[in-house]
């Protein structure tokens, strides 16, 4: 198709659907940014490994909602695969898979928990 120009850029914020004034690559509003950034800050449950790639899967926009913020797909570090994960914690990558907590279910709870 000539003319056709496929984006990446959401017109409504991923966490709240409220419509963007300006798309974002991310797929946050300013606020929902804000409340996210601050959750990382204040979560001590998890590495600040997990939370600093957790941030950047986020600000990459790596992260999809399916179901009203519980279940999320997160694309993988190489952009080979994508998870399905929970804000639970359970997530079919090959970690969650073994019971170990991966930064696909910390980006969910982030994004859960703002």
């Amino acid at each position: 198709m000539c003319g056709a120009k496929a984006t990446t850029e959401h017109r409504r914020c991923i966490r709240c659907r409220r419509r963007l004034r300006k798309s974002s690559v991310d797929g946050l509003g300013p606020k929902c940014r804000a409340r996210i950034r601050r959750a990382a800050r204040a979560n001590v449950d998890h590495p600040q490994w997990q939370i600093a790639k957790a941030s950047e899967a986020l600000e990459l926009g790596a992260v999809f909602p399916l179901r009203q913020n519980r279940v999320f797909l997160v694309v993988s570090d190489d952009g080979e695969a994508v998870y399905r994960t929970a804000a639970t914690g359970q997530c079919n990558c090959p970690a969650g898979l073994r019971s170990v907590r991966c930064y696909h279910s910390v980006a969910a709870h982030l994004v859960a928990a703002a």
